[in-house]
């Protein structure tokens, strides 16, 4: 019999679900408005109707009072469409919890990508040897950011997850009070969140869902792949940047990295506490009884007794653990040992720190903090009197033999006084959770090797003769791609540094970050560079003999290096290393992929797998030969060159600054970071940060990040008659199909009828179709490049969730961009009704975070 198609699962369990239970929720009488449930599907509807006829939002809207209300008021529309945009949320929160209800069923769990597909494919073709080899080494690292692209607030989160349960229980009585629940839950919230506050909103993930999946895929390596032969590599661990990431947030302090890693360690610590109770009931023989009452005892103090010293570490906790095992094995018959090894594996994968803080500061700030640093009182002691004077290969020189104990309270500078706080919190983290807790440093914005040895010096100021630091670069516009081979091989020939590197086992971390680069140079030619810089790095690395290894910054959507992730890792050849895997996991794309056991484990199996079938799998698809390297140069070159233009345009900032949901975003209160750098109130694209800038173009659905320049690219060999080595290029390469693929993502978002009135503005009308023609364009091409008759085709249980999704906020895209006209109208006038005006800008600000949460990855 033939296995259902996932599609029809897809529609079984997710649309066909979602159908009955809106419906259901649509009759809940939650709101003062009668009926609001009842005319949004007539007000949807409208909405289709309208689009397909050419209308804009504002005569959609007025289509639908004027059939079905008799002469409302101002008052009445306004409160009806903000009622609208409640119900819309809500409905998104229902689609959401279905979906992740569903996610076995839809997902193949133990199909292609899988572990148990790999260990069988190794078996296969007499690969196991290899496989458990190669596993000895790879290793996968999440990093869980606080970045603001979540908008659901905490309650949000548990009734999703409550609903969710109820859903796959098919319990109707419970669903319907969770969604009267939802139907009365705030969604917004009135206060920005403090760096401590989205902490602890992100460690409800690693306690609840990462700390289960994690531990139960290492116990399958364990117990399945290497059996009795133990593993000593963790496999997977996670990063954390709550609390450590200062990069354009003022407000994480060092009191602030502390407070979090003392959460992250009492929270693993509780879950540890948990696990030994659950022993305690089991484990009742003689001798290993008291060991387990021991080690509870021990923990309960380490929780609850915080400023009483307890002797007792990861190691101590280890050895307990491993004791009480041999007794189980040598004098129990082995009773219970498969529950004392699952928690063995979890100490040795969480420690005490359950996640690594990372500390990451920008490049201008540390040379700002150095150069007060020169020139304090102790500063003048260290350095010579003419140290700024002095050329870059002199200061690096300098910089590597500085060594003493600057003291935060001389410091009269409050940026070096936060630089040297910060790398003071460091060490004191090790000393109390050990130094996986808190050992490395991030440096954003790396232009150059001075840039690296500051931070290098400073961290020798701070008392510390050989730091347990990892110090890592991270490049992210196209020229610092570019100059990321020179800059390594300057810290690869200075001594001070190899030194460095010796004593961290000769390790070199770098980052490269998807989100700017595709800001700063567009779509293909960010993924390009990068793609180039890690095959010169690796080049680079290997032959000064230091592991290389890639810390990916990445985002939700195609346009900030997300989309089909695991796809991207499997198409790395060798000439790129890839014995681990390092990657950002952001706002939404957090609950997303990785907010239930199923989806959690599904991903960072896929991630696995990805890194293995590079490697032990490897084919020739893998490799891009000469002819291919010139075909996606050439492409890139042309797309820049596209960009750039698009870039540069007149328009395109006064676009973004007033028509764009660009300035709303600082008002949404989801995030503790400003929302652009700088302080400047004139809008400079130097300024704009990745998440808001990719997220307004989504509002618009227009989603230029992920596919400006790659139509044009294209149609440049189209038109020379050369279209035949794009095909060749997406034939025989899998990061070029990744590519196409993941833009098709982006196109598939973009719904430009929803601004087509634009085309007839005489400020903005001519550059609103210079992006059209660039949709129109680049989906004609992919298409025909694929071979595909319709975009995602390859994809038809994502395609349809985008589908379902976008229809979902349909109403709500119309609603904003009938605020957002409705504001630059009044704005017309004079004097400015500014009360009407904050009202609309309120509705264009709720309608934003609807959107957002509908499409998941599109931030």
């Amino acid at each position: 019999m033939l296995r259902k198609s996932q599609r029809n699962y897809f529609d079984d369990h997710v649309l066909a679900r979602y159908q009955v239970y809106n419906s259901i929720f649509l009759t809940l009488p939650f709101d003062k408005i009668t009926n609001t449930g009842v005319f949004l599907p007539l007000f949807t509807e409208i909405c289709k109707s309208g689009y397909a006829h050419n209308e804009n939002p504002t005569e959609i809207v007025d289509a639908f009072f004027k059939k079905f209300f008799e002469n409302p008021t101002d008052q009445e529309r306004i409160s009806l469409l903000f009622r609208f945009i409640q119900y819309i949320e809500r409905q998104v929160v229902l689609f959401d919890a279905i979906e992740d209800a569903a996610f076995p069923i839809v997902n193949n769990m133990e199909g292609r990508g899988m572990l148990r597909s790999m260990k069988e494919e190794a078996e296969s073709k007499n690969k196991t040897q290899e496989l458990k080899e190669y596993l000895r080494k790879f290793r996968i690292r999440t990093v869980l950011t606080a970045h603001p692209t979540q908008f659901y607030p905490g309650p949000v989160l548990g009734i999703i997850t409550d609903l969710s349960e109820a859903v796959r229980e098919n319990d109707l009585t419970r669903i319907k009070k969770l969604l009267a629940q939802l139907g009365k839950t705030p969604f917004f919230k009135k206060e920005k969140p403090t760096p401590f506050d989205e902490a602890v909103s992100l460690v409800w993930y690693l306690e609840n869902v990462f700390y289960h999946a994690i531990s139960k895929i290492y116990n399958y390596i364990q117990d399945i792949i290497f059996e009795d032969d133990e593993l000593a590599n963790q496999v997977i661990n996670l990063g954390f940047w709550p609390g450590g990431d200062r990069d354009g947030n003022p407000y994480v302090t060092a009191d602030i990295t502390l407070r979090v890693a003392d959460r992250l360690k009492t929270t693993i610590l509780k879950n540890y506490y948990r696990d030994i109770r659950k022993l305690k009931r089991k484990i009742t023989f003689i001798r290993v009884d008291k060991l387990i009452t021991d080690m509870e005892m021990k923990l309960h103090g380490h929780i609850f007794n915080s400023d009483v010293p307890v002797n007792f570490s990861a190691k101590d906790f280890l050895n307990s653990l491993r004791h009480v095992k041999d007794i189980l094995v040598n004098d129990h018959q082995s009773l219970y040992v498969e529950e004392v090894n699952d928690l063995i594996n979890k100490v040795k994968i969480f420690g005490f720190h359950f996640a690594s803080i990372d500390i990451r500061q920008d490049s201008r700030v540390h040379t700002q903090a150095l150069s007060e640093i020169v020139s304090s009182q102790e500063g003048k002691s260290i350095f010579p009197k003419d140290y700024t004077q002095l050329s870059e290969s002199e200061q690096v020189a300098i910089l590597s033999e500085v060594r003493g104990k600057i003291s935060v309270k001389n410091l009269k500078n409050e940026v070096a006084e936060s630089v040297i706080d910060s790398m003071y919190a460091m060490k004191t983290i090790q000393q109390q959770n050990g130094e996986f807790a808190a050992n490395r440093y991030i440096i954003s914005n790396t232009q150059n090797a001075l840039n690296v040895m500051e931070v290098f010096a400073m961290i020798h100021l701070c008392d510390w003769e050989k730091p347990a630091v990892d110090i890592i670069p991270l490049f992210e516009t196209v020229d610092d791609l570019l100059r990321a081979g020179p800059v390594m091989e300057t810290l690869y020939t200075t001594p001070a540094y190899v030194e460095h590197l010796r004593e961290r086992g000769n390790k070199q971390t770098i980052m490269l970050g998807f989100s700017d680069g595709t800001k700063d140079g567009g779509y293909l030619m960010a993924n390009w560079s990068i793609y180039q810089a890690k095959a010169i790095l690796t080049e680079m690395s290997r032959k000064y003999e230091v592991d290389v290894v890639f810390f990916d910054g990445r985002g939700g959507p195609p346009a900030r290096g997300g989309g089909k992730t695991h796809q991207f890792y499997a198409s790395l050849g060798t000439d790129i290393e890839n014995e681990e895997i390092q990657l950002t996991v952001q706002g939404q794309t957090i609950s997303s992929n990785f907010g239930t056991l199923d989806s959690c484990r599904y991903n960072l199996e896929q991630l696995l797998s990805s890194g293995i079938s590079s490697k032990v799998f490897a084919g020739k698809e893998n490799l891009l030969q000469s002819e291919d390297r010139e075909t996606i140069q050439r492409l890139a070159d042309v797309s820049y060159q596209a960009y750039t233009d698009f870039k540069n345009h007149p328009m395109f900032m006064p676009y973004l600054e007033r028509i764009s949901t660009l300035k709303y975003y600082a008002k949404t209160n989801i995030g503790s970071r400003p929302s652009k750098r700088g302080k400047s109130d004139k809008l400079e694209f130097s300024d704009l940060r990745a998440i808001p800038f990719v997220g307004s173009w989504s509002q618009l659905k227009q989603n230029v990040p992920g596919f400006f320049g790659v139509g044009t690219a294209i149609e440049h060999f189209e038109k020379a008659g050369e279209f035949d080595k794009v095909q060749a290029l997406y034939d025989n390469s899998l990061f070029f199909r990744t590519l196409i693929e993941n833009s098709m993502m982006s196109l598939s978002k973009s719904f430009f009828k929803l601004t087509a009135y634009m085309q007839e503005d005489s400020e903005f009308g001519d550059f609103w179709r210079l992006i059209y023609q660039e949709y129109e364009l680049t989906k004609r091409l992919t298409l025909k490049v694929t071979g595909y008759t319709e975009l995602m085709q390859d994809s038809r249980n994502m395609a349809a969730s985008v589908r379902e999704r976008e229809g979902i906020v349909l109403p709500l895209i119309t609603i904003q961009q009938y605020a957002l006209r409705k504001i630059q109208e009044l704005q017309k006038n004079k004097p400015q009704d500014d009360d009407q005006i904050a009202i609309y800008e309120k509705m264009v600000t709720r309608s934003l975070f609807g959107n957002i949460n509908a499409s998941r990855n599109s931030a």
